[in-house]
């Protein structure tokens, strides 16, 4: 904070030159405020001279002043870590706000109990030995526990009529939700009580005026790029964020939610999975209500800001920031999000070198195998969506690639439990399986999953799962053996999940399983057939390309911001990845531009003129180098490229940029459409022009006449974000403008060489 307000103080204290412009004067400042540390502290030694120099007392105060520092230093720092541990979450494990211990009377009641927030206590360690005849959770308001009281149900998804009777627990830990609407502060006690004998079996009292912990209220994202807004956000638990309202254009190519720490979100920061527990880049929202959890063991005491972040450009499109002050309910599974927690890692055990490939599936499907004694290790790259299955297995008749009565296994990212999953499979027919018949989960025909999964990971489009089973179960009717003495036929296929996450039939293309015999002897060493890695794999398919627009024989442009048109717009033109937004000149995506040498053009640059929002940041310029981002370049690499206009040189040899103005950007009215949308033309039709307060900026170019043939348009603080301009002789785009500029050239050369010569002629006579 002091870091930032003393440069704030430096910027507004320094004057800029009468001709720079404000957005100049202020890069100018920005670029400079790393030199802003020396004259402090010359400027505070002179002044501890002075003190030195004033009167006897002054002396004795001044050399009383160096242990005041330190004191001062070490108070600073206690204050620091206090602040700090202060904001932090309570001690761990944290488990809500302590009411009190279960006191027993009969059955060996034992548990300690917690508020987690208005209407759900956390039982911990709950002991009971479920001999009571009727036994239920029950509360009251009563002075002391008594018929007049309701049941808590337990466990709370229930069926039936009534709850059931406690069962037996030994250190169980348990979540109670209080029914119809009630809240702690409506109750006096928790009992575990006989209903039928109207017997306390242990009891804990509620204290009064306990203060429960309770979800905390944020601003809305702060709105920077993309469209990016939502509503207020929530903090529900130490882990969940409720995000209503949420709007964002989904034209970002690598943007996730993000968390870190620091004043402002940084390239230290994490990802976020998304609602349905993703990692791919964030969709377009339109106005959904979404809930996402921090991963791992992290939780909201542990950062200071939740943002969009694009990775790949490391560029913020919007955050809030988490208040140091928070008193927010635990995370123990009370919210719609389901904790990583609950469910059985996966184990670190180390990933084997495999000396067996084989690619089932050309560019789609490989297999890698390793026989360890009784059981066989298989892992399965495919390039999948996280809607989709990969199964491979044995086929149902050797000799021949067989669905039907194969055992299979099917693998596949769960995006609801956020876990790896490879599950048992019996395909007696080839039909959805109704729980007796089809392509059916080994455990929902009464048998038994016998696969066990290792671990597993998605990158780059490819999913990989690694799992082990049995050569022999016990399976008789649903599982085959695995020969390890010949060769066997095998099977794989991708295909889409249903809503159970059960295998949906696949289609029956050569791209999408197996058509012809395959087989492998799984004791085989050193059968490595595959050639490549599916992570090398391109993905050929997706929408097609729009053209590149052209603009010759015009001298006159403007150039506002807009979206790239995802895979068909600027990364398909220019063959390198964009961060989301570009240059749009006269209304097109990055048109190449045509210019003649010794020709004079204007731009008229509403690319945003206010250094302090980077994201709406972007002076135009022109400059030999196809990445631009003049800006980010120090050194060597600066001096890489060289800039043709919009550029000017301090004393210092900085490059600041004079090219600025108003912000002006094409955004997208819903969400980005480009992917279903056939032309350009069309696409424009979905986007609306809005411009902030201001005046554009403007750049005079007279084309140099020994420019080479090659420049860029781009901006001066990012990379790629224009394109080329394509620099030919005078008279040569065939453009109306430049034959009219070669005649207004010729006929003014002709005129001056005919002055000339009269002028000379005239000498000569006097």
């Amino acid at each position: 904070m002091w870091r930032r307000r003393a440069t704030k103080l430096f910027v507004e204290t320094t004057t800029p030159s009468p001709s720079a412009s404000p957005s100049a004067s202020a890069w100018r400042n920005t670029r400079r405020q790393g030199q802003t540390g020396e004259p402090t502290t010359a400027t505070a030694k002179a002044t501890i001279r002075r003190t030195r120099t004033s009167t006897a007392q002054g002396l004795t105060i001044t050399w009383l002043l160096p242990f005041a520092v330190v004191a001062a230093v070490a108070m600073m720092l206690n204050c620091l870590v206090v602040c700090q541990a202060a904001r932090r979450a309570p001690p761990e494990p944290y488990y809500g706000r302590y009411i009190g211990d279960f006191t027993n009377f009969a059955h060996g009641i034992k548990g300690h109990i917690y508020a987690v927030d208005e209407s759900t206590m956390f039982v911990k360690s709950f002991a009971y030995d479920g001999t009571g005849p009727d036994a239920f959770f029950w509360v009251g308001k009563t002075p002391r526990p008594s018929p007049d009281g309701y049941i808590i149900p337990y466990p709370e998804e229930y069926t039936g009529v009534d709850p059931p009777i406690l069962q037996a627990h030994n250190k169980t830990d348990i979540i109670l939700r209080l029914p119809m609407g009630k809240r702690i502060k409506d109750i006096r006690w928790l009992s575990v009580w006989c209903r039928r004998f109207t017997v306390d079996f242990g009891e804990v009292f509620i204290p009064p005026g306990l203060d429960i912990p309770k979800p905390r209220v944020l601003p809305e994202f702060k709105r920077l790029a993309h469209g990016l807004r939502s509503s207020n956000i929530s903090v529900l638990d130490a882990k969940t964020f409720y995000i209503p309202n949420l709007h964002y254009d989904g034209a970002g190519p690598d943007a996730y939610f993000w968390v870190g720490n620091g004043s402002e979100p940084n390239i230290m920061g994490i990802k976020v999975p998304n609602e349905v527990g993703s990692l791919e880049p964030l969709r377009g929202y339109q106005g959904e209500d979404i809930e996402i959890q921090l991963p791992g063991s992290m939780t909201v005491y542990d950062i200071d800001w939740l943002a969009v972040w694009c990775v790949e450009y490391r560029h913020n499109f919007g955050h809030v920031y988490i208040p140091r002050d928070m008193d927010v309910p635990p995370a123990l599974g009370q919210t719609k999000i389901t904790p990583p927690w609950w469910y059985s890692p996966t184990t670190t055990t180390p990933r084997p070198v495999y000396s067996n490939c084989r690619e089932i599936l050309p560019n789609k499907l490989q297999v890698k195998w390793e026989l360890q004694g009784e059981y066989l290790q298989i892992e399965l790259f495919g390039r999948i969506t996280e809607d989709q299955y990969m199964a491979f297995g044995l086929s149902g008749a050797n000799g021949r690639a067989q669905m039907s009565q194969s055992d299979v296994v099917v693998a596949f990212y769960d995006t609801n439990a956020r876990v790896f999953r490879a599950e048992d499979y019996f395909i007696s027919d080839l039909s959805q399986c109704d729980g007796q018949r089809g392509a059916c989960p080994d455990e929902r025909i009464g048998a038994r999953n016998d696969v066990h999964v290792l671990s597993g990971d998605r990158k780059n489009g490819v999913t990989s799962i690694r799992y082990k089973r049995l050569l022999q179960t016990n399976e008789v009717i649903y599982d085959s053996a695995i020969p390890i003495d010949r060769e066997v036929s095998v099977i794989a296929a991708i295909g889409p999940l249903n809503a159970r996450k059960e295998a949906n039939a696949h289609s029956h293309t050569a791209s999408d399983h197996n058509q012809e015999d395959i087989r492998i002897n799984f004791s085989a060493r050193n059968d490595h057939a595959c050639k490549s890695s599916l992570y090398e794999v391109k993905d050929e398919s997706g929408p097609r390309p729009w053209p590149t627009r052209k603009i010759e024989g015009v001298r006159k442009f403007r150039a506002s911001i807009g979206p790239t048109g995802g895979k068909r717009g600027y990364t398909a033109i220019t063959g390198v990845p964009s961060w989301g937004i570009a240059w749009y000149v006269n209304d097109l995506l990055i048109p190449e531009i045509t210019v003649e040498r010794g020709l004079n053009y204007e731009f008229i640059i509403e690319g945003g003129s206010d250094p302090a929002q980077p994201a709406r940041y972007h002076p135009f310029y022109i400059t030999d180098s196809p990445e631009g981002g003049l800006g980010q370049k120090i050194g060597l690499e600066a001096r890489k490229q060289k800039a043709y206009a919009g550029v000017e040189y301090d004393e210092d040899g900085n490059a600041i940029p004079t090219s600025a103005g108003r912000y002006c950007e094409w955004e997208h009215q819903t969400i980005d459409r480009s992917a279903e949308i056939e032309t350009f033309e069309e696409y424009v039709k979905t986007l609306v022009f809005k411009c902030e307060d201001g005046e554009p900026g403007y750049l005079n170019w007279t084309v140099p006449m020994n420019a080479p043939d090659q420049l860029y348009y781009q901006c001066f603080t990012h990379n790629n974000l224009g394109w080329k301009i394509n620099v030919v002789d005078m008279g040569a785009s065939g453009g109306s403008d430049g034959s009219r500029g070669l005649m207004v050239y010729v006929i003014s050369t002709v005129f001056s060489l005919v002055a000339t010569r009269l002028l000379l002629t005239g000498h000569v006579l006097a």
